[in-house]
């Protein structure tokens, strides 16, 4: 048990979130009030919120919120749209600079903010990381809940350690950020890379709400983070390739001894539609496989360019303590 409460810090990435962003916050202040209550969090703990590139009036919001609640709320903003994991990133790199522990969660709060409470009990008892977990999808459609648990479900079969049916709602200790700030690849996938960090982990079941606007996570942007996912973590896809080519090899050997058995016995039958058929299949796996090939190349191509992965345009709340 540690001796003292230690200071919190919510850091939620935002992308155009104007519409919800008032009452998210509303919610959030709240949730500390009361945790600083009942012994959980330092007087000095605070929330983080990410603009991450918007469009509307998210950073203006951010700003006027901070000036109004000095010290409860900070704001960083990007000087361009990176996408969620950057965004967690930098918002994670600026909160370990004054915070003891970190909550990550998105602007829309349909994870369960009342959980937060045993995410610190569970801190406390020596957990240095505590994911949040959804215990419960029905909120979700059919295709959604299909799509997502096929995918965690294909990541551990691609051999990427991860947490089933685990996002980006979890607690991490400053320690494990400081580790975390230590992977410097362009290519983020935090919900794999957390996991191998390592240290004392825990799992804090919950259930999550059901959407009440549209979702910035459409279909192709959940595709791309789950091909990121796979591609970061596993080589697996490259080494089935292998796989894939040497059973060919084996079943091309069984088909040249049938021809060959077909052409000395006079069994052979004149066409082109069994030869254009294994054509276009042995022409489209070449191309799916340097297609994967590719994607391997391109992901090191972006890392070994060393880019920073944000830069921060502004920054609102810092002055005050």
């Amino acid at each position: 048990m540690f001796e003292e409460n230690k200071k919190l810090c919510l850091v939620v990435p935002c992308y155009n979130e104007e519409s919800i962003l008032e009452d998210s916050i509303r919610q959030l202040l709240a949730l500390l009030d009361d945790l600083k209550r009942k012994d959980l969090a330092a007087e000095e703990s605070s929330l983080l919120l990410v603009n991450d590139g918007s469009s509307d009036r998210t950073w203006q919001i951010i700003a006027e919120h901070s000036a109004r609640f000095p010290g409860a709320v900070r704001g960083i903003s990007l000087a361009a749209n990176r996408g969620h994991q950057t965004a967690l990133l930098a918002g994670l790199a600026e909160a370990v600079e004054f915070a003891d522990v970190t909550v990550s969660l998105d602007a829309d709060l349909q994870d369960d903010i009342n959980v937060i409470p045993d995410f610190l009990r569970e801190y406390y008892n020596g957990n240095d990381i505590v994911y949040g977990v959804r215990g419960d999808r029905r909120s979700d459609s059919f295709f959604k809940r299909f799509t997502a648990e096929s995918f965690y479900r294909f990541l551990r079969l691609m051999g990427v350690k991860t947490i089933f049916n685990h996002a980006d709602f979890r607690l991490m200790s400053a320690r494990v950020v400081r580790e975390l700030m230590n992977y410097s690849e362009v290519n983020l996938y935090l919900r794999g890379l957390v996991p191998i960090i390592g240290f004392r982990q825990s799992i804090v079941m919950y259930t999550r709400k059901a959407a009440e606007r549209p979702t910035h996570y459409p279909l192709r942007k959940m595709l791309m983070l789950a091909w990121d996912g796979i591609t970061s973590f596993s080589v697996r896809p490259i080494r089935s390739i292998t796989v894939l080519g040497l059973l060919m090899f084996i079943v091309c050997i069984g088909l040249l001894g049938y021809i060959m058995y077909s052409k000395f016995f006079g069994r052979t039958v004149p066409g082109w539609t069994s030869l254009a058929t294994v054509s276009l299949f042995l022409g489209s796996f070449q191309l799916l496989a340097i297609g994967i090939i590719g994607e391997y190349i391109a992901k090191i191509y972006m890392e070994v360019k060393h880019r920073p992965r944000f830069c921060i345009q502004e920054k609102t709340g810092f002055d005050r303590k």
